[in-house]
């Protein structure tokens, strides 16, 4: 009696233990069934019908001893509810089973000791990464760019190449005033080859914040070689060279554009500008009167071409001349219609209306200075 206990026992076990090693080949076998019905384009719920199978198998397999610590059915549940993640339609449905395969993934991970699911995990892991991009995409089109940056960042540190993804985390991190990653995945956009125009002002911008003015030059020229025909990108480049005193290269890039736009009161305008850095007021007075020929009401010219006069109005004060006060009002006079121009156009410039107040007080015509004076308290 007790031997044929014995026997009954050991052919219970063995069956258990056949019933629960067969879980873990249904769920393997689902895989395969799986990925036929892919490559088949198979209605979605059939898909989901064979992970369905598979799911119940690995869940059968969790709960036993024998096969609950294999790595191959935590790796076999990765993937197969990553993939369910992806195609489910309900978003509830959808994040409770991104969130499964989260936590089977990592399972799988600790256990796989010896990488013989290697291929399973990684495949699992990039359709993590799809509803992650998907989650980060709506997000970012929802102006939620926080949370778009936590999906998104890691979808491009995995793909680093696809730059879009890298422009959008930097369009991201510039709302969020996150500039120092805004830089890193701009410059990988840049890096992996994208060519908007945009990509490379904002990071000189963001260089340029930074007192890295070499990179900052640096962006923009390189910018000018993928898009030579971008005015904004050449612009750019002259306003930097200017403010970083870089004349000589600025003076070579505008006298090269204003062969090919004379017309441009912008160049004229930047041209006139140089000069005066260099002291040259009066190759700066002809490049501003250029400009405004143009247009005139050109505030920037206007207000820049009254300094100018009055710079040479001081230089000529400086000479031992017989008629150099004569020279002088003149040139005073002249910056002074300039300046109640741009008053005109801007009449809330803190600059301009200081300056006039002072044209004003120097020529002792203190009720216009009071005046102006008054209507300046009011903005």
């Amino acid at each position: 009696m007790q031997k044929c206990f014995v026997v009954l026992l050991f052919t219970f076990i063995s069956a258990n233990a056949f019933a629960q090693k067969s879980q873990v080949l249904i769920a393997r076998n689902a895989i395969g069934k799986l990925q036929s019905a892919i490559e088949n384009k198979q209605d979605v719920k059939k898909q989901i019908a064979t992970i369905t199978e598979g799911l119940k198998a690995t869940d059968a397999a969790e709960k036993d001893n024998r096969t609950k610590n294999w790595a191959e059915v935590w790796a076999i549940k990765a993937y197969l509810t990553s993939y369910y993640a992806i195609i489910e339609t309900d978003n509830v449905s959808s994040d409770r089973y991104f969130d499964l395969s989260n936590e089977a993934l990592k399972q799988a991970k600790t256990l796989d000791k010896y990488e013989n699911n290697a291929v399973l995990i990684q495949s699992a892991y990039q359709n993590i990464l799809i509803k992650k991009q998907d989650r980060g995409n709506a997000a970012f089109f929802n102006n939620d760019f926080a949370n778009a940056i936590e999906d998104l960042k890691e979808v491009s540190d995995f793909y680093p190449k696809d730059t879009t993804l890298s422009l959008n985390i930097g369009i991201c991190a510039l709302n969020i005033s996150n500039y120092d990653l805004a830089l890193k995945y701009l410059k990988r956009a840049k890096d992996n080859g994208i060519q908007n125009p945009a990509v490379f002002q904002k990071l000189s911008q963001l260089y340029f914040s930074k007192f890295d003015n070499d990179n900052a030059i640096k962006v923009l020229e390189e910018g000018l070689v993928l898009n030579p025909y971008r005015k904004a990108l050449a612009n750019d480049l002259i306003n930097l060279l200017l403010d970083t005193e870089n004349y000589t290269q600025a003076e070579s890039l505008i006298e090269k554009d204003l062969k090919i736009e004379k017309g441009s009161k912008l160049l004229n305008f930047l041209y006139g500008y140089l000069n005066q850095q260099r002291g040259n007021s009066e190759t700066a007075v002809l490049a501003y009167n250029k400009s405004l020929d143009m247009d005139q009401n050109y505030f920037d010219s206007l207000y820049q071409l009254s300094l100018a006069y009055i710079n040479e109005a001081d230089k000529v004060l400086e000479k031992a001349l017989p008629n150099n006060e004569q020279q002088y009002s003149a040139l005073i006079n002249r910056a002074q219609l300039a300046l109640k121009r741009a008053n005109e156009l801007n009449p809330n410039d803190r600059n301009t209306i200081d300056l006039l107040v002072n044209i004003y007080t120097k020529k002792k015509d203190l009720e216009k200075a009071q005046e102006l004076k008054s209507r300046s308290r009011d903005f």
